[in-house]
């Protein structure tokens, strides 16, 4: 029998590095935080990645609609960028401003300062209930607004953030957790089968 909170804090072992992902949509620009997201192939040729997005996150039809995303591989110096697209709505406000970027090779916005950075356009989707999962086809990469490919500092994890976010940011994080799990529980039990056809 399931014990849900031990197998929740088990499966926190499988999360990914902690991701930025950045999406446009008819002059909207936004940004969020995730912490699922995974080399999609082995092949130096066709480089692949995929990132599940919550379907109740206001970039998740942005990407849907669109077929375009980027996607942020953060450093431990870089908590300011979780609290700032992790812990509000991009519905309510430009999460973007304020925060120094530029437009990518697809369009979409480009963090200026990261661990690295690969721009998508989506070849697959799966729903998975709560979320959908966006395979993606890198089509550019580079490390913030650097012409190398040199990663800058160190690699920002899921577990280094909740150890070190500061304390007064605590109860907010974990409010904001239950919510998601609330609204994903009520998803999660219902998949539809998708065939994915790019937006034109």
């Amino acid at each position: 029998m399931l014990q849900p909170d031990l197998t929740y804090q088990l499966l926190r072992n499988l999360t990914s590095p902690v991701v930025a992902i950045t999406s446009q949509r008819n002059g909207k620009e936004n940004g969020m935080i995730s912490d699922a997201a995974v080399r999609a192939s082995i092949v130096p040729t066709v480089p692949r990645l995929s990132v599940y997005i919550h379907k109740f996150n206001y970039s998740h039809d942005m990407i849907y609609e669109t077929g375009r995303f980027a996607m942020h591989l953060l450093h431990t110096k870089q908590s300011d960028i979780v609290h700032r697209l992790g812990f509000f709505s991009g519905r309510d406000q430009n999460k973007l401003a304020g925060i120094p970027h530029h437009k990518g090779k697809t369009g979409v916005p480009v963090l200026d300062e990261c661990f690295a950075h690969f721009e998508c356009e989506v070849a697959n989707v799966m729903d998975t209930g709560s979320s959908t999962l966006f395979l993606g086809d890198v089509v550019a990469v580079g490390c913030g607004a650097a012409a190398g490919l040199e990663p800058k500092g160190e690699l920002m994890t899921a577990t280094y953030f909740r150890s070190n976010m500061p304390a007064e940011w605590r109860s907010e994080y974990e409010a904001k957790l239950k919510d998601a799990q609330t609204l994903g529980e009520e998803l999660s039990r219902h998949i539809e089968p998708v065939v994915w056809k790019m937006p034109r």
